[in-house]
């Protein structure tokens, strides 16, 4: 399945990493009701700005699961109300959305979307003892409350991930790293793909950082690969600097693979990008499009019908993250009737009690620690293309 190049909106090169604070709102479903009628899902993330791209997914891969969850009856017997807050990925305006959601009586939060957001609401979310369960929040602080969930993989665990499945499908034995060392995202993938590369006989030829203020020229780090004779360099960053890392290499003639994690999912939408530089770049991700399943395909023909655009993982763990919470609610008996801090309570019990078949994996459990279990998969560019990798 040919994945579709995102709107040039959605799509702006991103200057900022998930793990910077990531309002206008956006709601759906049922018109306005008291909490005792409904139950009540808010999310947030940017919906607008440089990571639109992300938070948009989320929203939308969310409402897609909330839709289908109220035709077939809800949750236990109650419909979902279900509003989505701009947080354009600043930490502040993302704890002001958090606001104007609990004002609104959300009586469970999706997000925030991004990192440092995420951190940012969670100190509001445990000290109101409202339910969290963020998407794509990946840095470990996003957990760090026992009311806060995730969907997507922690930070450490794709970097090891990453150099396993690099060690064991025999990829390559000289490994380069470039890494943003000014950003918690990828300097942890960082450090636990380092870790764990030992233990997979992979050398690490050379380790090169870049920050934030130097993101533009990265002929160092590369020619410091060409040197190490690297066979694949490790890019644990966002797809906007990886965009510009792989027009640099070729022009130096760089010939390693190369290999991401979700940061690097969309990198086939940067706006001015020659898609045939990243032919064979491989990325680590719990979710594939062109997945042959019932429940995949189902998602991706009603995402695509409403946004005329291929789904990222973003918003398929939007979507687990929603019959996450319906999984939950349901083991726990709840009603909408319940207090907040009643409902949250009963929830984090019900989080670990529960086995999802979402769309990022199949039996999906969760630690009280908020960690899930799940199965990585690896996709590769060809043709243009995001297909599953062998």
């Amino acid at each position: 399945m040919k994945k579709k190049l995102l709107s040039i909106s959605m799509c702006a090169a991103l200057a900022l990493s998930l793990i910077t604070g990531c309002g206008a709102g956006s709601e759906s479903g049922s018109s306005s009701s008291s909490s005792s009628d409904v139950f009540k899902i808010g999310a947030i993330g940017p919906l607008t700005g440089g990571a639109a791209a992300y938070g948009n997914a989320v929203q939308w891969g969310a409402q897609i699961a909330v839709d289908e969850i109220n035709e077939a009856g809800g949750i236990n017997g109650y419909k979902i109300e279900y509003k989505a807050e701009d947080d354009e990925c600043d930490n502040q305006k993302s704890v002001n959305a958090y606001n104007t959601l609990k004002d609104w009586g959300a009586q469970f939060i999706v997000g925030s979307t991004t990192s440092g957001c995420c951190i940012a609401v969670a100190d509001e979310a445990h000290n109101d003892n409202i339910f969290q369960i963020t998407p794509s929040g990946s840095a470990v602080d996003c957990v760090k409350y026992d009311n806060a969930f995730r969907v997507c993989f922690s930070d450490p665990a794709q970097g090891t991930a990453s150099a396993q499945y690099i060690g064991e499908k025999k990829l390559a034995t000289k490994v380069a790293i470039i890494y943003d060392s000014s950003d918690v995202y990828s300097s942890g993938i960082t450090e636990t793909f380092v870790a764990e590369a030992a233990n997979q006989g992979l050398e690490i030829v050379s380790q090169e950082a870049f920050t934030a203020d130097s993101k533009t020229d990265f002929s160092v780090q590369i020619q410091k690969a060409i040197d190490g004779q690297a066979e694949l360099i490790f890019l644990p960053i966002y797809y906007s600097e990886a965009a510009l890392i792989l027009q640099q290499a070729s022009t130096m003639g760089a010939t390693a693979t190369f290999f991401g994690c979700d940061g690097m999912d969309g990198i086939l939408g940067v706006e001015n990008f020659d898609t045939s530089l990243a032919e064979g770049l491989m990325l680590l991700t719990p979710f594939s499009a062109d997945a042959t399943d019932d429940l995949t395909k189902n998602f991706v023909a009603k995402f695509q019908e409403a946004h005329q655009i291929v789904p990222n993982q973003f918003a398929a763990d939007a979507y687990d993250a929603v019959y996450a919470i319906k999984a939950a609610a349901e083991k726990a008996g709840i009603t909408p009737d319940m207090s907040v801090s009643d409902i949250c309570n009963a929830m984090k019990t019900a989080m670990t009690e529960i086995s999802v078949d979402g769309l990022t994996s199949l039996g999906m459990t969760w630690s009280a620690a908020g960690e899930p279990t799940k199965e990585p998969k690896a996709v590769v560019i060809k043709n243009g293309e995001y297909v599953l990798a062998e």
